[in-house]
């Protein structure tokens, strides 16, 4: 693999959402900002939307590890489940010791016992929902009712959804009109700018170990941006792409035309406005299968 090439510790562009690429431009600074003020603030649902690939997963985990210990975290990364299992879900995470066959007046009265004790021990609950927009409509009902347990202080149970914008068309409807009204925060992940992408690409290669001076050339950040879209996901896929292709070649930098090249192999790159991979692009792919790698992305 290129690591060595480049002098590098790590994959400076996996796409598995580790905290310690978290990258802090101003987009993704107002969003952990909203959450942790929206966390503190102890009411209601929080809501975060972003397009496929912006990085919603990895803010979740960023802002989970952030909070202190004054919280206690619930994930559930996959809420396309019905009423009862999102409940089963939830106990699960809260560490509830269920009989078998549980009843669901004896679950919900066992989740709202934990709530409870975790209040009595000053411990906020918060439970964050990923890929929400997939939730069935029952089962974001049922959030709703959950919501309703809290002393005369405040909130039992705090809950952040992340989804795609369906999340918001899904949340228009008039049957949860309810559960809108109490999304009391919420923000919406842009891609990343052009001048982002720069320091973008550059943070994660300084996490990744790399201590030399320019390794992508400007003439491929432009490139990077153009063919991204600024979708840090898509970002790191090409980056990936185009730096086993300099390093198949022997090169120290990467260039523009091996991001176009990286591009024209993208499937999510062509959708913004790349065509079908030219001929030639087999010619580069038999290059990097000669060193031994080939377009295997590894995480």
């Amino acid at each position: 693999m290129y690591k060595l090439h480049f002098g590098l510790h790590e994959l400076p562009f996996g796409i598995t959402p580790d905290t310690s690429f978290f990258f802090a431009c101003s987009n993704y600074q107002q969003a952990l900002n909203t959450l942790l003020v929206a966390a503190k603030n102890g009411e209601g649902f929080i809501k975060i939307t972003g397009e496929v690939g912006t990085g919603k997963t990895l803010l979740c985990r960023k802002f989970m590890a952030t909070l202190d210990d004054s919280f206690v975290t619930a994930y559930i990364p996959n809420p396309y489940l019905e009423p009862r299992t999102l409940m089963l879900a939830l106990a699960d995470e809260l560490e509830i010791s269920l009989e078998k066959d549980v009843d669901q007046y004896q679950l919900l009265k066992a989740i709202n016992h934990r709530l409870l004790v975790l209040a009595r021990e000053g411990k906020r609950v918060l439970l964050c929902l990923d890929e929400a927009q997939a939730m069935p409509l029952e089962s974001l009902e049922a959030l709703r009712l959950l919501t309703n347990l809290e002393t005369e202080k405040r909130k039992l149970l705090q809950i952040v959804l992340f989804g795609q914008p369906e999340l918001d068309r899904k949340l228009q409807q008039d049957a949860i009109r309810q559960l809108t009204q109490r999304i009391t925060f919420h923000y919406h992940l842009g891609p990343l700018t052009k001048d982002d992408l720069e320091f973008y690409i550059s943070h994660r290669l300084n996490v990744a170990g790399f201590t030399g001076s320019r390794l992508f050339g400007r003439d491929a950040v432009k490139m990077l941006s153009a063919a991204s879209g600024g979708i840090p996901r898509l970002v790191n896929i090409l980056a990936h792409k185009a730096l086993m292709l300099t390093y198949g070649e022997g090169k120290q930098q990467v260039r523009a035309r091996h991001v176009k090249a990286a591009a024209k192999d993208t499937i999510a790159s062509r959708r913004i406005g790349w065509p079908w991979p030219w001929m030639w692009l087999g010619a580069v792919t038999l290059l990097i299968a000669g060193t031994g790698i080939g377009w295997v992305y590894l995480k």
